[in-house]
């Protein structure tokens, strides 16, 4: 079984492990969080991040953190080795039930499951009329037509 390190700015590493153990109680041994705190020096942060590594003694672990560039993702980098821990960033709440549901395949298809987890969680919503309100009909171009 792989594990799943959030690392994210104060307070969402935190909160989207809560989301997650709403979802799937049972993962709390695979999923930890490190919230990374304003005005903490990284090498702090870093020292936290690989305690709670080596708290979850797991064979491979997934980290997933917020932006790339940022605190969380530097320390996460500093984190990783790329052979038995993996770094994505972006990550949102799709992208973690995803993985969490796949934590038992590979590090390398944990990862292609988080991709696709967190691209396809992305959608937009159609606008729907009100209850019992017609749509007015409307008389511009069909909003299809893309002629110019």
């Amino acid at each position: 079984m792989n594990g799943i390190l959030i690392i994210a700015h104060a307070p969402l590493a935190s909160a989207l492990r809560q989301c997650v153990m709403h979802v799937f109680p049972d993962s709390g041994e695979a999923v930890a969080a490190l919230d990374v705190q304003p005005n903490v020096p990284p090498e702090e942060s870093l020292a936290q991040a690989r305690a709670l590594m080596r708290q979850m003694q797991l064979a491979q672990t997934l980290v997933v953190t917020d932006v790339f560039g940022a605190t969380p993702c530097n320390v996460a980098q500093k984190l990783i080795d790329g052979i038995n821990s993996k770094l994505i960033t972006g990550v949102n709440l799709p992208m973690l039930l995803r993985t969490v549901s796949y934590r038992h395949e590979s590090l390398d298809a944990l990862i292609s499951r988080a991709m696709i987890g967190a691209t396809q969680g992305v959608i937009q919503v159609a606008v729907t009329a009100p209850q019992n309100q017609a749509r007015r009909a409307t008389h511009d171009q069909d909003h299809r037509d893309h002629q110019q």
